[in-house]
């Protein structure tokens, strides 16, 4: 059974999908105001890697993910740049789904983008105001009334009194406001924004009510799981469930959250291998590493994905690939039997709120004993072999045995140092091995002849 920690429960839960054998995520994705960086980056390879595994569960998912391309970033960014909403938004959405694909990200089976649903939110926003969950301030657009959804505050565990305080201290209220913590569904039009019809007036939609008009129109009501980055679990979140809700819609079944990045204190600097850019972190050491180094810890832990962590997760992708080379080598291919032990301890990690850390264990322990079984010539190698290239592949990381011109060139350095030794050449020997360290190359000798990785 696998189990999650769900959000508005504050604990591990048994997750149990609202149709057997079927499950159903939306996950808030990108506003479109610049280019990726890397909280996007860790957000999306975590869901992917949620995703993944259900689907190699058994289950039937259908993953949506939305483009945020209307909001008030937006329209800021438009105006200084001298460009339009919708170039602007079309722009970073391509800079956006550019870098998930060099990640290997699969595609959302839906991508809806917030201007192509606004009829739906003004359908979900006419309801509110039929119930007298929102209200209209002329001139101002439409309000959600927080006080009248009582359960408000639920999803991020913060009492309303508290909120409202908060708020008040925050900002000057406005006197038609009923309360500083409503929140805007609709806003009236203003020179020089796009704008849309409605039965208040010309205007455009509130951040979050795209999101749950979007979320029920696609998944419909309770469908299964809700994720995002934690920095939305208030007040993006939170409003979306009251919205919801306050409607007459059952909303997420569970909600689960990502962590943030941590750049980290030192100097952000390029030429240092710290990135708050995307982009140059993937190019840095390679989007397997950047994956595997997004993955390695738990997804509600805070990472730091600096000059170290890359570099540590690039070592780890030259092991795998190291014995993808070893096995090409001595003539083993993967099999497509498992090691049932191993795929029990996998399981059995990612049963525990998609425990990645243990996962990665049981791999990195399988590529061990892949290598130990091809050292001892054991008929069991292709089949822990190809255990490994499974439960990676789980993970979204391929094993490769990419040969290219430096590599052909450290395998001719690998084989001539091998002939001066059995030659008993030792000192021409040496003098290879260290040609090879010169480049960043360690050869280990084994039974079944010299590996080496970088």
């Amino acid at each position: 059974m696998l189990r999650i920690h769900d959000t508005m429960v504050g604990g591990r839960v048994d997750f149990v999908p609202r149709v057997p054998g079927r499950v159903s995520m939306y996950v808030c994705g990108p506003t479109v105001y610049d280019v990726p960086h890397l909280g996007h980056g860790r957000t999306a390879l975590v869901f992917d890697m949620m995703r993944r595994y259900l689907t190699w569960s058994g289950y039937d998912v259908t993953y949506v993910s939305n483009v945020t391309d209307i909001e008030d970033r937006i329209i800021a960014r438009a105006a200084e740049s001298g460009t339009t909403e919708p170039e602007l938004a079309r722009e970073f959405t391509d800079a956006y789904w550019s870098e998930l694909d060099r990640l290997d990200v699969d595609r959302p089976d839906a991508a809806p983008h917030a201007t192509e649903f606004v009829q739906q939110m003004l359908d979900l926003i006419a309801g509110l105001v039929r119930r007298g969950a929102a209200y209209v301030i002329e001139g101002e657009g439409v309000y959600f009334a927080v006080q009248h959804f009582e359960s408000y505050g639920k999803l991020s565990h913060r009492r309303v009194e508290d909120l409202a305080e908060g708020a008040g201290a925050r900002v000057a209220v406005d006197e038609r406001k009923r309360s500083p913590l409503d929140f805007a569904l609709w806003k009236a039009a203003k020179p020089g924004e796009p704008t849309w019809d409605s039965p208040w007036g010309p205007g455009r939609p509130g951040w979050h009510i795209e999101c749950a008009a979007m979320s029920l129109e696609i998944l419909g009501d309770g469908f299964d799981l809700h994720g995002g980055g934690d920095d939305l679990v208030f007040p993006h979140h939170e409003n979306e469930r009251a919205e919801a809700e306050a409607a007459g819609h059952p909303f997420a079944r569970h909600w689960v959250h990502a962590a943030m990045v941590n750049v980290g204190a030192e100097k952000m600097s390029k030429s240092l291998g710290n990135f708050t850019n995307l982009r140059d972190a993937i190019d840095a050491v390679g989007p397997r590493a950047f994956r595997l180094a997004a993955l390695r810890a738990h997804y509600r832990t805070q990472i730091e994905l600096g000059r170290a962590a890359l570099e540590d997760a690039e070592r780890a992708i030259d092991r795998l690939d190291a014995l993808a080379r070893r096995a090409r080598v001595v003539g083993i291919e993967a099999s497509h039997d498992r090691d049932p032990d191993l795929v029990v301890r996998f399981r059995t990690a990612m049963d525990d709120d998609f425990a990645t850390p243990a996962g990665f264990a049981a791999i990195f322990d399988a590529v061990g004993a892949t290598n130990q079984a091809i050292d001892d010539g054991r008929s069991d190698a292709a089949v822990l072999l190809g255990t490994v290239v499974e439960l990676l592949g789980v993970l979204g990381i391929e094993l490769r045995d990419e040969v290219d011109a430096v590599d052909i060139e450290v395998d001719a350095l690998v084989a001539a140092r091998e002939s001066a030794r059995a030659a008993r050449d030792f000192a021409e020997a040496d003098r290879i091995r260290d040609e090879l360290a010169a480049q960043g190359v360690t050869v280990e000798d084994t039974p079944s002849g010299p590996i080496w990785h970088r």
